[in-house]
């Protein structure tokens, strides 16, 4: 009773999968009398960036079960509860449309990045193939990010270092 939602969404996140998310943005609410043959339940959803690798789900509290999925091979409706197929439905859609800008997806790359890094980050959000040289000319006419001094190096041609031009995302309530 004595939270926030966005703090509530933390902690609900933090107990039923184990996982602390820097980025956590709300993008719906779900309130159909019918969505919980149970009772009346009121869901105001938000979905989190973390870095996948990093971090190993683990269900506990009232959580059966807690494991990464690739978007486009998600349980069967069958294994989800009530409008939850909906819910993760609305929750790709709205990272999609916000991966538009750019500025979301910033919180999935380091410091210091390629455009080939943005764009992969992009393609892999947005379940779309850009086109390179368009795609560098929209990132770069955005004006979120700028140039470094800094190169990457490897067993290929030198990449130029980026980064974005203000600081990090904070949380939309």
């Amino acid at each position: 009773m004595d939270e926030d939602l966005v703090s509530c969404a933390r902690r609900e996140l933090r107990e039923e999968t184990n996982v602390d998310a820097k980025i956590l943005e709300h993008f719906g609410n779900f309130s159909s009398p019918e969505r919980d043959p149970r009772e009346r339940v009121i869901s105001i959803a938000y979905f989190a960036l973390v870095e996948s690798k990093e971090i190993i789900p683990r269900a506990a509290t009232d959580a059966a079960d807690a494991r990464w999925w690739p978007a486009e091979k998600l349980p069967s409706k069958k294994m989800l509860a009530f409008d939850h197929e909906q819910i993760i439905r609305e929750a790709l859609n709205a990272l999609r449309s916000r991966a538009e800008d750019f500025e979301i997806l910033f919180s999935l790359l380091p410091e210091k990045f390629t455009l080939s890094e943005l764009q992969a980050v992009y393609e892999a959000v947005t379940a779309k193939t850009a086109d390179k040289r368009n795609f560098r000319k929209k990132v770069q006419a955005s004006n979120l990010i700028e140039e470094t001094a800094e190169f990457e190096r490897g067993n290929f041609r030198p990449a130029r270092l980026y980064r974005r031009r203000s600081s990090g995302l904070t949380e939309k309530e």
